[in-house]
């Protein structure tokens, strides 16, 4: 029965890949999700930023029918999530921030007895297996124990996992959370090969040049509800003011450096003393730059580079919610595990 979920009385948009409107759970008196909604139109990937505990995996689960919403509607591939919810499991692949395999059997082993769950006979189960590891760069692997795999080689094989059914749209929660760089880049090119061949991919993440690489339009969460969306530069564009980066010549003078940018600065002053940098948002803009250079010359400070710097997300990120997006808070991250 889903009376409960029809509160909101919007038409339904049949040419979106997934929808939300008004979604709303809650876990006793924690309120995961408070009226979210959510486009992604068909073909694309939807970048969903938060920090932890604002609802983006209590949202991956109600979309991909893992949980029922309190209120509100969604539909993936046009189907509705509650009332067809068997429809919307044929349709969708889901890999989340753990990897779902089992250790005792091997990769091909795990990919075919998931092509049977789906009930493809066994042969084209097979068939996909070699394929998707082969496509995946796990083929040398094939035949090995999962137990025996990095934790980059399960990831990928987790995603394989969620492609044995040629699912039209693909849900990854944090998919490469915990991954070194370069097996993170690695998936990021697997991901930019299926939207190529035309998957829908809601992606959730805490890495903001992930989103800022892969999503075509992002929506940023805070507390279960969307507070801002748009592509890449529309947010980059609220932050308000320019970014003026300091490269100095001696890491010894970052100390420096940084009192005399924080003077001209709006907000905090972030450091990076593998890049000897120091940059900040300032509301003047390039016209201050000559007074930075003067003042860091007085204060004894020898520089490298002196230039403007695009806003990037972390910043987006930080002035609209008012939390690092790091993956620090702890205590957030078990929250959001229940919720």
């Amino acid at each position: 029965m889903t009376i409960a979920l029809r509160r909101t009385g919007r038409a339904e948009n049949a040419g979106l890949a997934i929808e939300a409107v008004g979604l709303e759970k809650s876990f006793g008196p924690t309120q995961a999700l408070a009226g979210l909604d959510l486009e992604v139109e068909p073909g694309t990937v939807l970048g969903v930023l938060g920090p932890n505990g604002s609802g983006k995996t209590t949202a991956v689960r109600a979309l991909t029918t893992l949980l029922r919403p309190d209120r509100g509607i969604a539909r993936v591939a046009g189907f509705d999530v509650v009332a067809q919810a068997s429809e919307v499991r044929r349709r969708i692949g889901l890999a989340g921030q753990s990897a779902a395999l089992d250790e005792s059997l091997t990769g091909t082993a795990n990919l075919v007895m998931i092509g049977q769950l789906f009930r493809l006979p066994r042969s084209e189960s097979q068939h996909r297996a070699a394929e998707l590891l082969a496509r995946l760069d796990l083929a040398d692997a094939a035949g090995r124990g999962v137990k025996t795999y990095s934790g980059g080689m399960r990831r990928r094989l987790d995603l394989a996992a969620s492609l044995v059914s040629r699912p039209p749209v693909l849900f990854l929660d944090e998919p490469t959370a915990g991954l070194d760089p370069r097996s993170r880049l690695v998936l990021w090119d697997i991901i930019r090969s299926l939207v190529a061949d035309g998957t829908t991919v809601l992606l959730t993440t805490q890495y903001l040049e992930e989103a800022d690489q892969l999503a075509d339009r992002v929506v940023v969460i805070d507390k279960g509800a969307v507070i801002a969306q748009g592509s890449s530069d529309e947010l980059k564009a609220q932050v308000g003011g320019d970014r003026i980066g300091v490269t100095v010549a001696a890491e010894r003078d970052l100390a420096a450096a940084r009192e005399v940018l924080a003077r001209y600065a709006q907000g905090e002053v972030h450091t990076d003393p593998d890049r000897r940098v120091v940059d900040a948002l300032v509301p003047t803009g390039a016209g201050c730059i000559p007074a930075i250079a003067a003042a860091m010359s007085t204060a004894g400070v020898v520089m490298d580079d002196v230039g403007m710097l695009r806003p990037s997300l972390d910043d987006v990120f930080l002035t609209l919610t008012g939390h690092s997006a790091g993956p620090a808070a702890i205590a957030g991250e078990k929250v959001e595990q229940l919720v």
